[in-house]
């Protein structure tokens, strides 16, 4: 299957880093023109610098700012044909007792993880309906299908919700030529979380997951974006609502 989305404008948020970073390339090998936002400046701009991409330095989180992004890429491009939403993830938190958990660190994971995706879906949705067509892909992870490897209670019940969400705005925007849906991946050493994590279970624990998964490997973060291409992709058009488990069989 040859994808091309020649001419198409795409928004990949949670791009200084891992998945994010995978899911812009194969976007703009696909022939999308990019654009790239995340919160650290940094580390997204040295990316898009490199790949040649528009960065917006973002708080998904915030309303506003999330809308004001989203206006200024149709301000300037003249249209909005992709969104991923692939910002997120566990905001340096490590699992613990359900009685330590704050209502600042369960706050903030809901934030990350489900307020940006919203906001920026909200806001996309407008010009997508104007043109009669529109790909709004979440990256939401196994975590929101089952319990979670990190032991976060806020992470589970995110991701949870960002399948709710991915569910719901399917219905609401299917009518008007949009389709949504949700990748949820497996484990994928993409970044330092993930590493981190990685690292905790030690040689027998490491081993125990890969003997877990079916294809007896990790993921890849390449293996994320190809997921994400075909469900942005014109050939995908009747797929709407879904959560496609990319995770070497481990669902």
């Amino acid at each position: 299957m040859d994808i091309r989305l020649d001419g198409r404008v795409a928004l990949v948020t949670g791009a200084a880093q891992g998945i994010g970073q995978a899911i812009a390339r194969a976007l703009k090998e696909a022939g999308c023109l990019v654009v790239v936002a995340d919160r650290d400046g940094e580390g997204l701009n040295a990316f898009a610098v490199a790949e040649a991409m528009m960065p917006i330095i973002l708080d998904v989180s915030r309303r506003e700012a999330a809308h004001d992004a989203v206006h200024s890429i149709v301000d300037h491009q003249g249209r909005l044909d992709i969104l991923v939403n692939a910002a997120g993830g566990v905001r340096g938190q490590v699992g613990g007792p359900v009685e330590a958990v704050t209502e600042e660190s369960w706050r903030i994971l809901f934030e990350a993880n489900v307020d940006g995706a919203f906001w920026l879906s909200q806001a996309a949705s407008v010009p997508m309906a104007a043109q009669g067509w529109g790909r709004i892909v979440n990256i939401a992870s196994g975590a929101g299908l089952r319990p979670s490897l990190t032991g976060i209670q806020a992470y589970t019940a995110a991701k949870h919700a960002l399948v709710g969400l991915t569910k719901q705005l399917s219905q609401d925007l299917g009518p008007k030529g949009i389709t949504t849906n949700a990748v949820a991946p497996g484990f994928v050493r993409s970044n330092p979380a993930t590493e981190r994590q990685w690292q905790s279970y030690g040689p027998e624990g490491q081993a125990r997951l890969v003997q877990g998964i079916h294809t007896r490997r990790l993921g890849t973060a390449e293996d994320i974006a190809n997921a994400t291409l075909f469900l942005a992709s014109e050939q995908a058009g009747w797929i709407s609502g879904q959560i496609l488990s990319v995770d070497g069989g481990r669902s």
